[in-house]
């Protein structure tokens, strides 16, 4: 006797997945910058050393003198002597009005005047010590700077994006299915 059978073939459902895959495109348009640098500025304001140097003195005392001081000091000479001649005569003068009270006055006055006065003679150096006057004044340099601030000017862009969204498809490839034979 034979016994009937169950077969059974089942098949599973499949499915179909597909995607596409997102995009995403960024694109940065550079910043347009200028930068601009003004020049500095410099003044520059000098004044200027000096140096005085008075010789005169020494190139008086090795008698080279100008002209005009020698004629100033033969003139101050002739007066000092004119002077000095008015006093002697007028002390001359009083002596001889007083010649009555005794004494040698007109040999004495003789012997004065026909003698030089001594001569008086020291060291000396020519040029006398510090004869030529020396003066200096010191120069400046005055530097005043204008520093001036970079100018700098940004326009920046913003990103350019695009962007394609993803997608994913599910589809059924295969159905599941089930079939059942008896089999005697």
């Amino acid at each position: 006797m034979r016994i009937p059978q169950l077969r059974m073939e089942a098949t599973f459902a499949k499915l179909a997945i597909s995607t596409e895959p997102a995009q995403l495109e960024i694109t940065q348009p550079p910043a347009e910058m200028t930068i601009e640098q003004p020049k500095p500025e410099l003044e520059i304001n000098v004044i200027r050393p000096r140096l005085t140097i008075d010789q005169s003195q020494a190139w008086a005392d090795m008698d080279l003198k100008h002209i005009f001081r020698r004629i100033e000091e033969a003139a101050q000479e002739g007066y000092e002597s004119w002077l000095a001649y008015l006093a002697t005569v007028s002390q001359q003068g009083d002596e001889l009005m007083k010649i009555e009270n005794g004494g040698d006055v007109i040999a004495e006055q003789a012997q004065a005047n026909s003698e030089d006065p001594p001569l008086e003679f020291n060291v000396g150096f020519v040029p006398s010590p510090f004869s030529v006057k020396i003066d200096y004044e010191p120069g400046k340099l005055i530097m005043d700077w204008k520093i001036h601030k970079p100018l700098i000017d940004v326009k920046p862009h913003q990103p350019i994006i695009h962007y394609k969204q993803g997608t994913v498809h599910i589809d059924l490839a295969q159905r599941n299915s089930l079939h059942i034979d008896v089999v005697t």
